[in-house]
C-alpha cells in the first residue's frame, strides 16, 4: 500500500491525503550584413555571373550577430487566412506529422505516470494532480527540489502524501486564475486548520521556486518589483539578457537581491528574437529565433500568454509532401515509408537498451544504427521511398539541431519523459513580446560583452566592456556555444567535471529563411507543407516551409534548414539561398497554374556565425547523456558561479519555456545559498548594511541631481579638480530595489555630465571619455571612504549648529 492510504493503518482522519482539501476550489554582429534595394539588379551583387530570372530584386538580408539563435521549434507554424487564394490539391488529405521524438519513454517509462490511482481517490484531488503533473511534478513523490527545501520532516509516509495534496490544491488555485496574487491566507481558505504547517511550506516552496504568483499580469508585475520580506539579500550580476536572465532577475529582485544585468547585443532576448519586415504595404512579425510554444499543458509561457490576454494559436499537423519535379507524394508510398521509419526506431530502441543493459559506457550514432537496420530490412530501396526516408531523417535533424551522425543513440532523446502535453502554439506578433515585457524596469546594461568571471570567497569580478562589476554571486546564462568556444575566462578554471561535460554535450544549428510575400500564393487550409531531395547531403535544405499569414500579420513564408545543409548555408550567399528557396517553391505551385511572386522582402539567419551564441540549441551528442545537463546547471565557486538556459535544463532543453524554468531555478537557488551565508555573525552583516544605510541617507539631499545621476562634492574644497562621489541608480522607479553603482569623479566632469542630455549619453562620456568604472557600495576605495567620511561629518556638523541656533 502506498503511503498515506487509510488502509494501511489505522489513523485519524486527517491523516488521510483526500481529506486534506475541506472545500471547494477555485474554478480552474550587425543584424543586417547584406541588403538589396529593390531597383538594384542581382548582376550588381556578382558581376562575374548572370543569375536566372527567378532570382529576387527585393531587399534580401542575412540576419546574423544581434538577430539571434533558434531555440527548438517543436511544431509547425498556424494555418493561414483561409479566405486567401491557394491551390486545392485532388488526391486523398494530407498525412499528419510530428517531428518523431518518442522513444526514451518507451526504454525507461515514466514511473510517476505509469502508477496507478487509487480508484477512491476524489474528483477534485485527481484534477489538481493532473495539474501538477502538468506542471513537472510527479504523482506520488517529492521534487529534489523539493527535499532540497525540507518541505517535509520526513520523507514519505503520511506527511509526505499530505503536503503532496496541499501543493497541487495551492498550485491548482492560482492556476485557475492566474493573473491575481494568490496570498498564503488564500491558500487557507480550503485547507483543514491542522495542515497550516503543510500550506505554509507548499506554499513558501512555490512561491520561491517560481510555480506560482510569476508573470507579466500587472498585479503580479506590480509586486514582483518588490522585495518579499524588505530584507537586503546581496548584489548578483547576471550575464546575459535572454529568457533565463531576464526571469532570474526579477525573481531576484522580488527575493531582496540587488541585480544588473549585461547583455553584449543592444537588446534583450538572447535566442527569441522577432523581426518586422515590411514592403509594398505588406508586413509581417517573424520569429527569427525560439516561436513555438512546445505543450500548453503547464507551460510557464503558457501562462504569460494568458496574463498578456495573447490568443494562442493552435499549430495544425497536417502537411502534405512534394517531390522535385512538383508532383504530390504517393499516399501509399508515404504511409508505407513512415511505418518503416517508425519501425526502424524501434529496433534502434531495443538494441540500445540491451546495450545499456550489458555495458553502460558503450554509445554509437544515431545515424549509423538507423542505416545498419535499413540496410538489413531492405528499407526504402527505391528513389522515391529513400526520398521520403531522408525526409524523416532530416525532420529528425531539425528536432536536435545537429546531424543523424553527431546524435548518441542512447539517449538523444533522454528528455521525452518530461515533455510537457497539449497543443504546440504560436503567439501572434511573435514572442519578443514576451522578452519586452519580462525587461522593463529591469538593470540591464547593453553592448556589455563579458571576458572575464573572476570569484573567490569574498564575492564576483565581471569584466564586461572595460568595466568590472562586483557582486557577491554572479549567473551565467550564456549559450552553451560561447561556454564550448571558451569566450569567457573563469578565475579560477572551471572544475574539470563541469568543462568536461561542456565539451560532451552538442550544441547544434539550424537556420531559416523568413519571406514575406505580396499575397499568400500557398493557401488557408496548411500550416505547412514539406519538400523532397534526392541528394542525400542536402537532404534537409528548405525541407520543410511554415507558413505564419494568420499569426505574423502579413504573408510570411519561412523554410527551415537543417542538418548538413544548415551548415553549408553560411557559406552561401543570402541572394543566392532565396533564390534556391524561390527554384523549389515555384517546382511545386507552377503545375498547378499558382505564380509565385518574387518575395517583398526575405531574411536568412547566420547563427553559426553569431559570436553571441556559435549555433542555435542543444543536443545530446555521442558519449553524452543527460546527466550533462545537470553537470552544466551546477553552482561553482561555493555558491559564488551559478549557470542557468536551455543548455542547463535537463527536463527541457532546447526549448524556451526550458530556459524560462532554469532562470527561476538559479533565483531560487542563490536565495538558498545566501540564507545559508546569512549564518555568519550578525555584526559582520550588519556593518555592510548600516554602511548601506547611511549612504543612502546623504544621498537623500544630493549637492546635484541629474536624471539618474546624483552628486555629493567633497565640502574640503571648491576646486574643479577635487573630488566628486557620484551615485549612479539603475532600474527606474518602479524598482524597488534598483542597483546603485558608485564612482569617483572631479566637479569639473561633474559639470560637463549634467550638460549632456540623456542617461545613456552620459554613461558613454563617463565611461570612453573619463574612464571611470562604477562599482558597489563595497567597492569603493580608500579615497572614496574617506570622501564619505568628510560629507557625513560636515553635515553632523551643520545639523548640530541649526539645533544649536534652534535652541
Amino acid at each position: 500500500m502506498e503511503p498515506g492510504d487509510p488502509n494501511s493503518q489505522q489513523h485519524d482522519p486527517s491523516d488521510n491525503p483526500n481529506d486534506v482539501v475541506s472545500g471547494e476550489g477555485d474554478d480552474s554582429s550587425a543584424e543586417t550584413d547584406l541588403t538589396l534595394s529593390a531597383s538594384a539588379t542581382p548582376s550588381e551583387t556578382n558581376p562575374q555571373t548572370s543569375p536566372p530570372k527567378t532570382t529576387p530584386e527585393a531587399p534580401v538580408s542575412d540576419s546574423q550577430d544581434d538577430s539571434s539563435d533558434p531555440i527548438q521549434e517543436d511544431e509547425p507554424p498556424q494555418n493561414p487566412n483561409p479566405t486567401e487564394p491557394g491551390p486545392t490539391e485532388p488526391g486523398p488529405p494530407a498525412k499528419k506529422r510530428r517531428r518523431r521524438k518518442k522513444f526514451f519513454t518507451e526504454l525507461n517509462g515514466n514511473p510517476s505516470l505509469n502508477k496507478n490511482r487509487r480508484s477512491e481517490m476524489a474528483k477534485d484531488v485527481d484534477v489538481e494532480a493532473l495539474i501538477a503533473i502538468s506542471v513537472g511534478f510527479p504523482v506520488d513523490s517529492l521534487t529534489e527540489e523539493e527535499i532540497e527545501a525540507n518541505v517535509v520532516s520526513t520523507i514519505g509516509g503520511v506527511e509526505q502524501a499530505n503536503y503532496i495534496v496541499v501543493r497541487n490544491h495551492i498550485l491548482t488555485r492560482w492556476r485557475s486564475n492566474v493573473s491575481v496574487w494568490l496570498t498564503r491566507d488564500h491558500s487557507l481558505e480550503s485547507i483543514r486548520s491542522e495542515h497550516k504547517g503543510l500550506v505554509d511550506s507548499a506554499y513558501h516552496f512555490l512561491l520561491h521556486h517560481g510555480y506560482i504568483n510569476f508573470g507579466l499580469a500587472p498585479a503580479i508585475k506590480e509586486a514582483k518589483l518588490k522585495s518579499f520580506d524588505g530584507i537586503e539579500k546581496g548584489n548578483v550580476v547576471i550575464v546575459g539578457a535572454g529568457l533565463a536572465g531576464l526571469v532570474a532577475a526579477r525573481q531576484l529582485v522580488f527575493m531582496g537581491f540587488k541585480v544588473v544585468v549585461l547583455e553584449g547585443r543592444t537588446r534583450p532576448g538572447g535566442r527569441v528574437r522577432t523581426k518586422k519586415i515590411n514592403g509594398d504595404g505588406v508586413e509581417a512579425a517573424a520569429d527569427l529565433g525560439g516561436s513555438v510554444l512546445t505543450g500548453i499543458n503547464g507551460n510557464p509561457l503558457g501562462v504569460l500568454a494568458r496574463q498578456l490576454e495573447l490568443p494562442l494559436h493552435k499549430v495544425r499537423d497536417i502537411c502534405p509532401l512534394y517531390l522535385p519535379d512538383g508532383r504530390s507524394v504517393n499516399s501509399e508510398i508515404d504511409s508505407k515509408v513512415e511505418v518503416s521509419f517508425n519501425k526502424l526506431l524501434d529496433r534502434v530502441c531495443k538494441l540500445r537498451h540491451a546495450m545499456i543493459e550489458e555495458v553502460r559506457s558503450v554509445d554509437v550514432p544515431l545515424g549509423t544504427a538507423l542505416e545498419a537496420f535499413r540496410r538489413v530490412y531492405n528499407v526504402a530501396e527505391d528513389l522515391e521511398e529513400r526520398m521520403l526516408l531522408n525526409w524523416h531523417l532530416a525532420n529528425l535533424e531539425y528536432a536536435n539541431a545537429s546531424l543523424m551522425s553527431n546524435l548518441s543513440m542512447a539517449y538523444w532523446d533522454q528528455d521525452d519523459p518530461y515533455e510537457m502535453g497539449g497543443d504546440h502554439c504560436f503567439i501572434p506578433g511573435g514572442n519578443e513580446t514576451f522578452v519586452r515585457a519580462l525587461a522593463e524596469e529591469l538593470p540591464i546594461f547593453y553592448e556589455r560583452t563579458v571576458d572575464s568571471i573572476r570569484y573567490g570567497t569574498d564575492g564576483v569580478l565581471v569584466y564586461a566592456g572595460g568595466q568590472e562589476f562586483r557582486g557577491d554571486m554572479v549567473l551565467c546564462t550564456v549559450p552553451l556555444g560561447v561556454l564550448k568556444k571558451g569566450m569567457i575566462e573563469f578565475f579560477p578554471e572551471l572544475p574539470q567535471r563541469k568543462r568536461d561535460a561542456i565539451q560532451r554535450l552538442g550544441f547544434g544549428l539550424l537556420n531559416k529563411v523568413a519571406m514575406l510575400f505580396p499575397y499568400n500564393f500557398w493557401g488557408g487550409d496548411i500550416d505547412t507543407f514539406g519538400h523532397l531531395t534526392e541528394d542525400q547531403s542536402m537532404r534537409g535544405e528548405f525541407f520543410l516551409f511554415y507558413s505564419y499569414s494568420s499569426v505574423s500579420g502579413g504573408p510570411l513564408l519561412v523554410a527551415l534548414v537543417a542538418g548538413d545543409a544548415a551548415i553549408k548555408f553560411e557559406m552561401m550567399s543570402p541572394v543566392e539561398s532565396v533564390r534556391r528557396v524561390l527554384d523549389i517553391l515555384r517546382g511545386i505551385f507552377h503545375p498547378k497554374g499558382i505564380t509565385v511572386p518574387d518575395p517583398v522582402q526575405a531574411v536568412c539567419t547566420r547563427w553559426g556565425k553569431d559570436h553571441f551564441t556559435y549555433g542555435s540549441y542543444s543536443y545530446v551528442a555521442i558519449g553524452s547523456s543527460g546527466d550533462d545537463y545537470d553537470i552544466l546547471a551546477e553552482s561553482v565557486g561555493d555558491g559564488r558561479v551559478f549557470f542557468a538556459g536551455e543548455a542547463t535544463n535537463k527536463q527541457y532543453p532546447a526549448t524556451m519555456h526550458g530556459a524560462f524554468l532554469s532562470g527561476m531555478r538559479e533565483a531560487a537557488n542563490m536565495l538558498r545559498v545566501a540564507k545559508r551565508r546569512s549564518l555568519i555573525p550578525a555584526d559582520k552583516l550588519n556593518n555592510v548594511s548600516v554602511e548601506s544605510d547611511n549612504l543612502n541617507k546623504l544621498f537623500e539631499t544630493p549637492d546635484l541631481t541629474f536624471g539618474s545621476f546624483s552628486v555629493l562634492f567633497d565640502p574640503r574644497s571648491n576646486d574643479l579638480n577635487s573630488n566628486s562621489l557620484l551615485r549612479v541608480k539603475f532600474g527606474g522607479e518602479k524598482l524597488d530595489s534598483g542597483l546603485c553603482l558608485y564612482g569617483l569623479i572631479s566637479r569639473n566632469q561633474v559639470i560637463e555630465l549634467s550638460q549632456v542630455d540623456g542617461d545613456g549619453n552620459r554613461m558613454r562620456m563617463l565611461n570612453h571619455d573619463f574612464g571611470v568604472r562604477l562599482v558597489g557600495r563595497k567597492g569603493l576605495s580608500g579615497v572614496g571612504e574617506s570622501v564619505i567620511s568628510h560629507i557625513t561629518l560636515a553635515r553632523s556638523n551643520q545639523n548640530g549648529g541649526i539645533k544649536d541656533n534652534a535652541a
